[in-house]
């Protein structure tokens, strides 16, 4: 995991990044939310000039970075889309150098005063679930985490690992929602969560990797840092043995009522 607080000058974003990864032996590296630039401080019309395509240079640097490290890696981007608004994307670059997907972020963040809807269009589709290892993983990006549909969704189609990207802001208790939120996401599918955040004034740090119980194994806490952490999937299924939450689950309990229907008051 790379935690590390991206400035508005993505060439110097890059620089940071590879100096703090200078030693890579993962199999997979996962970058932060915008870890391109951050969007807050300027105009669609920025945002957009400053994106690029899946085949453009920031991309291709990953790809080399990925080939000579012998490592698959989640690349985020600003992704261009239609004028003047990008997509919020992940693509997973693997060590020959190809795209292997791509995660568009299907949950904006149009919350708590700000409206990330002005800039990104929001994704078609959740990711694809992807081998890597021997492991098989699969995308979400930061306010996604409040959406447990996403996280269920992922986990009933075999997913052992989810990485979420996050640049996650600072305020009043944020920290302990972003613990608690992927601890809950975490638990209630029995699969890891590895989360990659954003660390700096606005951002919250504390990067984390959450085993298939619910409990924080690995705490980034604050600062810019790069650390690899190994992770044992045989916990999966020994924590899906003693707690079968997916098999003891009753669907037919759970039919979806439109709002119509629901009651009010």
């Amino acid at each position: 995991m790379l935690q590390f607080g991206s400035s508005g000058d993505k060439v110097r974003n890059l620089e940071r990044m590879l100096s703090l990864m200078k030693k890579v032996e993962a199999d997979l590296v996962v970058l932060p939310e915008y870890s391109m630039f951050p969007i807050e401080d300027q105009s669609p019309g920025e945002v957009y000039e400053g994106s690029e395509g899946l085949d453009g240079p920031w991309v291709a640097e990953f790809k080399r970075f990925a080939r000579e490290n012998s490592s698959h890696v989640l690349v985020t981007l600003l992704e261009r889309a239609s004028y003047p608004r990008v997509y919020n994307a992940a693509a997973l670059v693997s060590p020959e150098e190809e795209v292997v997907s791509v995660y568009r972020k299907v949950h904006l963040f149009d919350a708590l005063g700000f409206r990330e809807s002005d800039y990104v269009v929001p994704g078609a589709s959740p990711s694809d679930i992807v081998e890597v290892a021997g492991v098989r993983v699969a995308v979400a990006i930061c306010f996604d985490l409040r959406f447990p549909e996403l996280f269920r969704h992922y986990a009933l189609r075999g997913a052992e690992v989810v990485l979420v990207p996050s640049a996650w802001y600072s305020g009043p208790l944020k920290e302990e929602t972003l613990a608690f939120l992927s601890r809950a996401r975490a638990s209630e599918n029995v699969y890891y969560l590895v989360v990659a955040d954003q660390y700096g004034p606005r951002f919250v740090g504390r990067s984390m990797v959450v085993d298939p119980l619910g409990t924080v194994v690995l705490d980034l806490g604050v600062g810019e840092k790069y650390l690899e952490y190994e992770i044992d999937v045989d916990r999966v299924y020994e924590a899906r043995r003693t707690l079968p939450l997916l098999s003891l689950r009753r669907e037919d309990l759970y039919a979806r009522r439109s709002a119509a229907e629901l009651p009010r008051g």
